[in-house]
């Protein structure tokens, strides 16, 4: 961890890199060679990046996270396929107001880096590409800490979906018009949760519900829980579900499960 003390009472800058096992490299391979039980050659890879930073002060608690993911896989014939890409960016700036409940300020971008394809029988099928879609919200409200470990913040929002090529993400269709932007005010809930099981193990979850005002019924839900669990100085075990229902994201709740073995190396102490 990187510490500059500004020589005054409750100020401080930290940046840092999340828990041990939070970034890391995750590669797998499987060859075959007149293989009786049968089965495909498979290889693959994750690259995953997570870190925080913050800034305190006498009135102020600003904190940043840092997210991003990318991994592919090839199995047997098939070409190489895009199978993990995640930008998320999330800023919190706190006041502190002296009680158990404080003001704040937030935003966030999520978005992806690369191509995103369906595989139909016929061939691929775009469906996403470099933000687009990117969704980006602005919130404030009032947050608390019920317990050390768990952090809630209520607020009201904005939120934009900015898209390019792929507007079925952005467009209304009640009207004839294809919007390639849609801005949408309502409710936000976000809880943080973050929990060291043991010396070796944490588990961080992250809920956060945006409820449009205009339709409450397309109210969005991200559940997102990450467990790490350190087996060696430079070996991690990942576990991740993510749950998302959001109806601008698609029709069906989707869940996304990962478990991966893979190298950890911290660059920032």
């Amino acid at each position: 961890m990187l510490v500059v003390d500004q020589r005054r009472p409750c100020r401080r800058i930290d940046l840092a890199l999340e828990a041990p096992g939070r970034r890391g490299l995750n590669f797998s391979q499987v060859a075959l060679k007149d293989w009786a039980q049968g089965g495909e050659e498979a290889l693959s890879w994750t690259l995953v990046f997570n870190a925080k930073s913050g800034r305190e002060t006498d009135k102020i608690v600003w904190n940043s996270t840092y997210k991003f993911a990318f991994g592919q896989t090839k199995l047997g014939d098939q070409g190489v396929r895009k199978t993990d890409d995640k930008i998320d960016l999330e800023t919190v700036l706190t006041y502190k107001a002296g009680a158990t409940v404080n003001p704040y300020f937030g935003a966030t971008v999520k978005t992806q880096f690369a191509s995103g394809y369906q595989y139909e029988d016929f061939g691929k099928v775009g469906v996403s590409q470099f933000f687009d879609p990117a969704y980006l919200t602005q919130s404030a409200g009032a947050g608390y800490k019920p317990v050390e470990e768990v952090e809630v913040r209520v607020g009201l929002a904005l939120r934009e979906i900015a898209t390019r090529d792929f507007n079925g993400f952005s467009d209304d269709a009640e009207t004839a018009e294809v919007e390639k932007f849609r801005f949408d005010g309502g409710l936000e809930l976000a809880v943080d949760g973050a929990w060291q099981l043991s010396e070796n193990a944490l588990l961080t979850s992250k809920l956060g519900v945006f409820a449009p005002v205009t339709a409450f019924d397309e109210t969005a839900i991200n559940f997102d829980n990450i467990l790490t669990v350190k087996a060696g100085k430079y070996l991690n075990v990942n576990f991740n579900l993510q749950i998302i229902d959001d109806a601008t994201a698609g029709p069906k709740t989707q869940i996304k499960e990962t478990a991966a073995v893979g190298l950890s190396y911290t660059f920032v102490e």
